[in-house]
């Protein structure tokens, strides 16, 4: 069964959303964790159901609980805040569809280079006050400019986590 999406304008409840990453560095024994804390977002579900949006982090905002490497995650040789302070999502098109999976084709900018991102979310909760989102999807840092990688440390890709709560825009 599909359920339907009230059409308009839609605003992230920063309140109730988040967005992190994982990824394993000391050659895949350690798995570094990190959290966004300024994330904003809005969307428009169109009378034909379907839906487009934004999403943007601030690269500042990464918390890892150690400061020093997160002052390294902000340098030039990874996300480079400095020049690129936000990381942008673009979702270009989605549509609901059965058992309330969302299917997504955006575009994902790091470091100013941008991406062609499709993804499947999940409509995880949705009532009087708004809904949620939830998506899991892996990147390769590489393919947007973050190649530094010290005695090869880092493998593999970076997963990222998020859960992203909208209520009607208001005004």
């Amino acid at each position: 069964m599909t359920v339907a999406v009230e059409t308009g304008l839609w605003q992230l409840d920063t309140t109730a959303s988040a967005v992190g990453i994982q990824h394993k560095t000391m050659w895949g024994l350690v798995t570094v964790k990190g959290t966004f804390g300024a994330i904003h977002g809005s969307g428009e579900v169109r009378p034909d159901g379907s839906a487009v949006g934004t999403l943007t982090l601030d690269v500042a905002s990464l918390d890892t609980k150690n400061a020093k490497r997160d002052t390294h995650l902000r340098s030039a040789d990874f996300f480079d805040a400095g020049h690129h302070p936000e990381i942008s999502f673009a979702a270009r098109s989605a549509e609901l569809r059965d058992g309330g999976r969302v299917h997504v084709v955006g575009q994902l900018t790091v470091r100013g280079v941008s991406r062609p991102l499709p993804l499947t979310a999940r409509l995880t909760g949705q009532d009087v006050t708004g809904l949620t989102l939830e998506t899991e999807f892996t990147v390769e840092r590489e393919q947007f400019g973050m190649g530094w990688n010290q005695l090869g440390m880092i493998r593999g890709r970076t997963a990222v986590t998020a859960s992203l709560r909208f209520t009607r825009a208001t005004g």
